[in-house]
Protein backbone atom coordinates (compact mmCIF):
# COMPACT_ATOMS: atom_id res chain seq x y z
CA UNK A 1 0.00 0.00 0.00
CA UNK A 2 2.59 2.45 1.29
CA UNK A 3 4.70 1.34 -2.46
CA UNK A 4 1.27 1.84 -4.33
CA UNK A 5 1.43 5.60 -2.52
CA UNK A 6 5.15 6.67 -2.90
CA UNK A 7 3.95 5.78 -6.48
CA UNK A 8 1.72 7.95 -7.16
CA UNK A 9 3.14 10.90 -5.23
CA UNK A 10 6.00 10.08 -7.68
CA UNK A 11 4.06 10.14 -10.46
CA UNK A 12 2.38 13.62 -9.30
CA UNK A 13 5.74 14.89 -8.57
CA UNK A 14 6.86 14.25 -11.94
CA UNK A 15 3.57 15.53 -13.75
CA UNK A 16 3.93 19.29 -11.19
CA UNK A 17 7.89 19.61 -12.51
CA UNK A 18 6.28 19.12 -16.60
CA UNK A 19 3.52 21.43 -15.65
CA UNK A 20 5.91 24.17 -14.15
CA UNK A 21 7.96 23.44 -17.68
CA UNK A 22 5.48 24.13 -19.69
CA UNK A 23 4.17 27.48 -18.60
CA UNK A 24 5.52 31.06 -18.18
CA UNK A 25 5.41 32.84 -15.09
CA UNK A 26 6.39 36.83 -15.36
CA UNK A 27 6.69 38.70 -12.69
CA UNK A 28 6.65 42.13 -12.68
CA UNK A 29 7.70 45.26 -10.88
CA UNK A 30 6.54 48.44 -11.88
CA UNK A 31 7.92 51.49 -9.73
CA UNK A 32 6.37 55.01 -10.23
CA UNK A 33 3.23 53.62 -11.69
CA UNK A 34 -0.24 53.94 -9.99
CA UNK A 35 -3.14 51.25 -9.14
CA UNK A 36 -4.52 50.07 -12.19
CA UNK A 37 -2.32 50.77 -14.89
CA UNK A 38 -2.84 48.40 -17.75
CA UNK A 39 0.06 46.30 -18.60
CA UNK A 40 -0.37 44.66 -22.43
CA UNK A 41 1.61 42.02 -23.62
CA UNK A 42 2.08 41.25 -27.42
CA UNK A 43 3.67 38.70 -29.54
CA UNK A 44 3.79 38.46 -33.59
CA UNK A 45 1.30 36.20 -35.35
CA UNK A 46 2.17 33.89 -38.54
CA UNK A 47 1.96 36.98 -40.85
CA UNK A 48 4.07 39.25 -39.38
CA UNK A 49 1.49 41.28 -37.52
CA UNK A 50 1.21 42.09 -33.90
CA UNK A 51 -1.40 39.78 -31.85
CA UNK A 52 -2.51 40.31 -28.35
CA UNK A 53 -1.79 37.97 -25.51
CA UNK A 54 -2.61 38.86 -22.13
CA UNK A 55 -3.24 41.75 -20.37
CA UNK A 56 -2.65 42.80 -16.33
CA UNK A 57 -3.41 45.23 -13.87
CA UNK A 58 -0.32 47.14 -11.89
CA UNK A 59 -1.55 46.51 -8.45
CA UNK A 60 0.96 47.80 -5.16
CA UNK A 61 3.75 48.44 -7.94
CA UNK A 62 3.88 44.84 -8.96
CA UNK A 63 1.73 42.64 -12.34
CA UNK A 64 1.40 38.86 -13.16
CA UNK A 65 0.90 37.01 -16.07
CA UNK A 66 1.04 33.20 -16.78
CA UNK A 67 0.64 31.50 -19.63
CA UNK A 68 2.46 29.18 -21.99
CA UNK A 69 4.74 28.93 -24.97
CA UNK A 70 5.33 26.48 -27.79
CA UNK A 71 8.83 27.90 -28.10
CA UNK A 72 10.76 30.65 -26.77
CA UNK A 73 9.44 33.48 -28.82
CA UNK A 74 9.85 37.31 -29.22
CA UNK A 75 6.95 39.07 -27.56
CA UNK A 76 6.09 42.91 -26.79
CA UNK A 77 5.28 44.72 -23.19
CA UNK A 78 3.27 47.77 -23.37
CA UNK A 79 2.37 49.48 -20.06
CA UNK A 80 -0.04 52.37 -19.79
CA UNK A 81 -0.18 55.07 -22.68
CA UNK A 82 2.80 55.25 -23.31
CA UNK A 83 3.48 54.02 -27.43
CA UNK A 84 6.91 52.52 -26.44
CA UNK A 85 6.98 48.94 -25.83
CA UNK A 86 9.94 46.55 -24.30
CA UNK A 87 10.74 43.55 -26.67
CA UNK A 88 11.53 40.14 -25.01
CA UNK A 89 12.40 36.80 -25.61
CA UNK A 90 9.14 34.85 -23.32
CA UNK A 91 9.67 31.20 -22.50
CA UNK A 92 8.28 28.79 -20.45
CA UNK A 93 10.26 29.74 -17.40
CA UNK A 94 10.40 31.94 -14.27
CA UNK A 95 10.77 35.60 -15.34
CA UNK A 96 11.36 38.79 -13.73
CA UNK A 97 11.08 42.67 -15.46
CA UNK A 98 11.80 45.07 -13.34
CA UNK A 99 9.87 47.89 -15.89
CA UNK A 100 12.36 51.45 -16.30
CA UNK A 101 9.30 54.27 -16.11
CA UNK A 102 11.38 56.69 -17.44
CA UNK A 103 13.30 54.68 -20.44
CA UNK A 104 11.41 50.92 -20.90
CA UNK A 105 13.73 49.88 -23.57
CA UNK A 106 16.46 49.99 -20.71
CA UNK A 107 14.21 48.02 -18.24
CA UNK A 108 15.72 45.03 -16.86
CA UNK A 109 14.74 41.13 -17.45
CA UNK A 110 15.96 38.34 -15.90
CA UNK A 111 14.81 34.45 -16.22
CA UNK A 112 14.96 33.93 -19.89
CA UNK A 113 17.81 31.74 -21.28
CA UNK A 114 17.13 33.00 -24.51
CA UNK A 115 17.04 36.60 -23.72
CA UNK A 116 20.86 36.97 -23.15
CA UNK A 117 21.08 36.04 -26.68
CA UNK A 118 18.73 38.76 -27.43
CA UNK A 119 20.86 40.95 -25.35
CA UNK A 120 23.93 40.29 -27.10
CA UNK A 121 22.29 41.18 -30.13
CA UNK A 122 20.89 44.32 -28.96
CA UNK A 123 24.27 45.24 -27.52
CA UNK A 124 26.11 44.83 -31.03
CA UNK A 125 22.95 47.09 -32.53
CA UNK A 126 23.67 49.51 -29.60
CA UNK A 127 26.98 50.07 -30.09
CA UNK A 128 26.84 51.05 -33.91
CA UNK A 129 24.61 53.57 -32.91
CA UNK A 130 27.26 55.19 -30.04
CA UNK A 131 29.76 55.29 -32.66
CA UNK A 132 27.65 57.00 -35.06
CA UNK A 133 26.13 59.50 -32.85
CA UNK A 134 28.70 61.76 -32.71
CA UNK A 135 29.16 61.73 -36.73
CA UNK A 136 25.20 62.30 -36.75
CA UNK A 137 25.56 65.51 -34.91
CA UNK A 138 28.64 66.47 -36.55
CA UNK A 139 26.15 66.39 -39.65
CA UNK A 140 23.46 68.67 -38.45
CA UNK A 141 25.89 71.00 -37.69
CA UNK A 142 27.34 71.29 -41.04
CA UNK A 143 25.91 74.14 -43.35
CA UNK A 144 24.76 72.81 -46.58
CA UNK A 145 26.05 75.59 -48.67
CA UNK A 146 29.32 76.31 -47.49
CA UNK A 147 30.37 72.84 -46.51
CA UNK A 148 29.57 70.51 -48.94
CA UNK A 149 33.27 68.62 -49.10
CA UNK A 150 32.75 67.90 -45.15
CA UNK A 151 29.15 66.60 -45.62
CA UNK A 152 29.87 64.49 -48.18
CA UNK A 153 32.38 62.86 -46.20
CA UNK A 154 30.11 62.41 -43.23
CA UNK A 155 27.48 61.12 -45.35
CA UNK A 156 29.71 58.10 -46.19
CA UNK A 157 30.38 57.26 -42.66
CA UNK A 158 27.03 57.34 -41.87
CA UNK A 159 25.98 55.11 -44.81
CA UNK A 160 28.63 52.91 -43.71
CA UNK A 161 27.27 52.42 -40.00
CA UNK A 162 23.80 52.04 -41.80
CA UNK A 163 24.98 49.24 -44.01
CA UNK A 164 26.57 47.81 -40.36
CA UNK A 165 22.73 47.91 -39.08
CA UNK A 166 21.62 46.37 -41.74
CA UNK A 167 24.13 43.45 -42.04
CA UNK A 168 24.24 42.86 -38.22
CA UNK A 169 21.03 40.12 -38.14
CA UNK A 170 22.29 38.32 -40.95
CA UNK A 171 25.53 37.77 -39.22
CA UNK A 172 24.04 37.24 -35.29
CA UNK A 173 22.17 34.52 -36.91
CA UNK A 174 24.80 33.10 -39.24
CA UNK A 175 27.06 32.70 -35.65
CA UNK A 176 24.41 31.29 -33.67
CA UNK A 177 22.72 28.50 -34.83
CA UNK A 178 21.78 26.87 -32.16
CA UNK A 179 19.47 29.98 -30.81
CA UNK A 180 15.69 30.74 -30.48
CA UNK A 181 16.47 33.93 -30.70
CA UNK A 182 18.20 33.69 -34.14
CA UNK A 183 15.00 31.63 -35.45
CA UNK A 184 12.69 34.39 -34.39
CA UNK A 185 15.10 36.69 -35.64
CA UNK A 186 15.19 35.57 -39.43
CA UNK A 187 11.17 35.48 -38.67
CA UNK A 188 11.39 39.14 -38.25
CA UNK A 189 13.54 39.95 -40.99
CA UNK A 190 11.32 38.04 -43.70
CA UNK A 191 8.66 40.49 -43.11
CA UNK A 192 11.01 43.28 -44.37
CA UNK A 193 11.03 44.49 -47.96
CA UNK A 194 14.84 44.35 -47.72
CA UNK A 195 14.72 40.48 -47.10
CA UNK A 196 17.87 39.05 -48.84
CA UNK A 197 16.25 35.33 -48.36
CA UNK A 198 19.12 33.52 -50.12
CA UNK A 199 21.73 34.12 -47.55
CA UNK A 200 19.27 33.77 -44.50
CA UNK A 201 17.87 30.42 -46.16
CA UNK A 202 21.71 28.94 -46.08
CA UNK A 203 21.64 31.00 -42.66
CA UNK A 204 18.75 28.23 -41.45
CA UNK A 205 20.02 25.46 -43.52
CA UNK A 206 22.82 25.62 -41.22
CA UNK A 207 20.79 25.47 -38.13
CA UNK A 208 21.01 22.99 -35.87
CA UNK A 209 18.23 19.57 -36.39
CA UNK A 210 16.60 20.31 -32.93
CA UNK A 211 15.89 24.10 -34.05
CA UNK A 212 14.55 23.17 -37.88
CA UNK A 213 12.54 20.59 -36.32
CA UNK A 214 10.66 22.74 -33.50
CA UNK A 215 7.39 24.11 -34.05
CA UNK A 216 8.65 27.54 -34.98
CA UNK A 217 11.27 26.28 -36.85
CA UNK A 218 8.82 24.42 -39.67
CA UNK A 219 7.14 27.76 -39.44
CA UNK A 220 10.31 29.55 -40.65
CA UNK A 221 11.03 27.44 -43.31
CA UNK A 222 7.78 27.15 -44.81
CA UNK A 223 7.94 30.83 -45.04
CA UNK A 224 11.67 31.08 -46.45
CA UNK A 225 10.70 27.84 -49.31
CA UNK A 226 7.47 30.52 -50.33
CA UNK A 227 10.40 33.82 -50.05
CA UNK A 228 12.33 31.79 -51.62
CA UNK A 229 10.32 30.51 -54.68
CA UNK A 230 9.29 34.06 -55.27
CA UNK A 231 12.84 35.52 -55.31
CA UNK A 232 14.00 32.96 -57.77
CA UNK A 233 11.58 34.73 -60.08
CA UNK A 234 13.97 38.06 -59.99
CA UNK A 235 17.08 36.46 -59.48
CA UNK A 236 18.01 37.69 -62.77
CA UNK A 237 17.42 41.13 -61.28
CA UNK A 238 19.85 41.53 -58.44
CA UNK A 239 22.35 43.84 -58.48
CA UNK A 240 25.54 42.38 -60.23
CA UNK A 241 23.59 40.36 -62.81
CA UNK A 242 23.54 41.01 -66.36
CA UNK A 243 20.49 43.41 -67.86
CA UNK A 244 18.10 40.93 -69.46
CA UNK A 245 18.19 42.01 -72.91
CA UNK A 246 14.78 43.30 -74.69
CA UNK A 247 13.73 45.27 -77.76
CA UNK A 248 10.21 47.06 -78.42
CA UNK A 249 9.13 49.55 -80.78
CA UNK A 250 9.69 53.63 -80.89
CA UNK A 251 7.38 56.56 -81.48
CA UNK A 252 8.50 55.86 -84.87
CA UNK A 253 7.71 52.49 -85.64
CA UNK A 254 11.48 51.54 -85.15
CA UNK A 255 12.79 48.53 -83.25
CA UNK A 256 15.49 48.70 -80.94
CA UNK A 257 17.03 46.64 -78.04
CA UNK A 258 18.90 47.21 -74.86
CA UNK A 259 22.00 45.48 -75.92
CA UNK A 260 22.40 48.03 -78.93
CA UNK A 261 21.73 51.46 -77.21
CA UNK A 262 23.63 50.61 -74.46
CA UNK A 263 26.51 53.54 -73.04
CA UNK A 264 29.19 53.70 -70.42
CA UNK A 265 26.46 54.31 -68.08
CA UNK A 266 23.07 53.33 -69.05
CA UNK A 267 19.38 53.70 -67.63
CA UNK A 268 16.65 52.14 -67.92
CA UNK A 269 13.47 54.65 -67.06
CA UNK A 270 9.93 52.72 -66.37
CA UNK A 271 7.50 55.95 -66.90
CA UNK A 272 4.13 56.15 -68.67
CA UNK A 273 2.13 59.90 -69.41
CA UNK A 274 -0.49 58.82 -66.51
CA UNK A 275 1.84 58.75 -64.04
CA UNK A 276 2.51 62.26 -62.42
CA UNK A 277 5.47 61.18 -60.05
CA UNK A 278 7.31 60.04 -63.43
CA UNK A 279 6.44 63.63 -65.28
CA UNK A 280 7.60 65.20 -61.86
CA UNK A 281 10.75 63.35 -61.81
CA UNK A 282 11.65 64.00 -65.91
CA UNK A 283 12.73 67.72 -65.46
CA UNK A 284 15.96 66.05 -63.03
CA UNK A 285 16.00 63.62 -65.32
CA UNK A 286 16.14 66.08 -68.72
CA UNK A 287 19.29 67.78 -66.81
CA UNK A 288 20.94 64.44 -65.59
CA UNK A 289 21.38 63.49 -69.68
CA UNK A 290 21.89 67.10 -71.06
CA UNK A 291 24.65 67.07 -68.99
CA UNK A 292 26.17 63.52 -69.27
CA UNK A 293 25.25 61.89 -72.80
CA UNK A 294 28.60 63.20 -74.36
CA UNK A 295 30.48 61.10 -71.17
CA UNK A 296 28.81 58.19 -72.26
CA UNK A 297 25.27 58.33 -70.38
CA UNK A 298 22.49 56.63 -72.26
CA UNK A 299 18.90 56.35 -71.10
CA UNK A 300 16.29 53.96 -72.60
CA UNK A 301 12.66 55.05 -71.33
CA UNK A 302 10.17 52.19 -70.99
CA UNK A 303 6.58 53.36 -71.17
CA UNK A 304 3.60 51.66 -69.69
CA UNK A 305 1.24 53.43 -71.34
CA UNK A 306 -1.72 51.64 -72.32
CA UNK A 307 -3.76 52.33 -69.35
CA UNK A 308 -7.30 50.43 -69.08
CA UNK A 309 -8.52 54.19 -69.72
CA UNK A 310 -6.12 56.05 -71.83
CA UNK A 311 -8.78 56.87 -74.70
CA UNK A 312 -5.51 56.54 -77.07
CA UNK A 313 -2.32 55.54 -75.50
CA UNK A 314 0.20 56.42 -78.44
CA UNK A 315 -1.01 59.66 -78.97
CA UNK A 316 -0.49 60.15 -74.62
CA UNK A 317 2.74 58.57 -74.76
CA UNK A 318 3.80 60.86 -77.88
CA UNK A 319 2.58 64.12 -76.31
CA UNK A 320 3.86 63.39 -73.14
CA UNK A 321 7.53 62.73 -74.78
CA UNK A 322 7.56 65.99 -76.40
CA UNK A 323 6.05 67.57 -73.57
CA UNK A 324 8.87 67.03 -71.15
CA UNK A 325 11.77 67.38 -73.61
CA UNK A 326 12.69 63.76 -73.55
CA UNK A 327 15.73 63.46 -75.89
CA UNK A 328 16.53 59.66 -75.39
CA UNK A 329 15.36 56.48 -76.56
CA UNK A 330 11.95 55.86 -76.05
CA UNK A 331 10.00 52.74 -76.54
CA UNK A 332 6.94 50.85 -75.59
CA UNK A 333 4.62 47.59 -76.52
CA UNK A 334 1.39 50.18 -75.04
CA UNK A 335 0.19 47.39 -72.65
CA UNK A 336 0.44 48.73 -69.47
CA UNK A 337 1.97 46.94 -66.83
CA UNK A 338 1.41 43.56 -69.03
CA UNK A 339 4.15 44.39 -71.07
CA UNK A 340 6.61 42.03 -72.14
CA UNK A 341 9.58 44.38 -70.51
CA UNK A 342 7.62 45.33 -67.31
CA UNK A 343 7.02 41.60 -66.75
CA UNK A 344 10.74 40.93 -67.48
CA UNK A 345 12.08 43.64 -65.11
CA UNK A 346 8.75 42.72 -62.60
CA UNK A 347 7.49 46.07 -62.31
CA UNK A 348 4.59 47.08 -60.24
CA UNK A 349 5.00 50.52 -59.68
CA UNK A 350 6.66 53.27 -61.51
CA UNK A 351 8.69 55.44 -61.28
CA UNK A 352 11.19 52.68 -61.63
CA UNK A 353 15.04 52.45 -62.95
CA UNK A 354 17.62 50.27 -63.20
CA UNK A 355 21.04 51.26 -63.34
CA UNK A 356 23.87 49.73 -65.35
CA UNK A 357 27.75 49.87 -65.95
CA UNK A 358 29.72 49.74 -69.08
CA UNK A 359 29.25 46.09 -69.12
CA UNK A 360 25.39 46.13 -68.64
CA UNK A 361 25.69 44.93 -65.48
CA UNK A 362 22.77 45.84 -62.62
CA UNK A 363 24.37 48.01 -60.16
CA UNK A 364 21.69 49.94 -58.26
CA UNK A 365 17.59 50.32 -58.83
CA UNK A 366 15.28 52.90 -58.49
CA UNK A 367 17.51 55.88 -57.97
CA UNK A 368 16.50 59.44 -58.07
CA UNK A 369 17.20 62.98 -58.41
CA UNK A 370 20.55 63.30 -56.14
CA UNK A 371 21.11 59.80 -55.74
CA UNK A 372 20.66 58.95 -58.98
CA UNK A 373 23.05 62.01 -60.25
CA UNK A 374 25.85 60.54 -57.98
CA UNK A 375 25.60 56.99 -58.95
CA UNK A 376 26.44 58.20 -62.89
CA UNK A 377 29.27 60.64 -61.91
CA UNK A 378 30.25 57.41 -59.74
CA UNK A 379 30.03 55.09 -62.88
CA UNK A 380 31.52 57.70 -65.39
CA UNK A 381 34.29 58.88 -63.43
CA UNK A 382 35.57 55.95 -60.66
Amino acid sequence: MKQILFAGLLSLLFLTCDNDKNQYTINGTAKGYEDGTKVILQGISERGEEELKDTAIINDEKFMMKGSVAHPEVNFLKVGKSSNMLTFMLENSDIDITINKENIIASEITGSATQDDMDEFQSGFKAIIDKSREVVLDMRNTDHRTEKEKRDSLSKIIKKYGDEILALPLQFVQKNNDSYFSLNLVGLEANKPTFDVKRFKAAFDNFTPELKASPKGIEISKKLDSLYTEYKKVEHLDIGKIAPNFEATTPKGKTISLDAIKGKVTIIDFWAAWCKPCRMENPKVVKLYNDYKSEGLEIIGVSLDGAPNQENPMKAWIDAIEEDQLTWHQVSNLDYFSGPIAQLYHINAIPATYILDANGSIVAKNLRGELLRKKVEELLYN
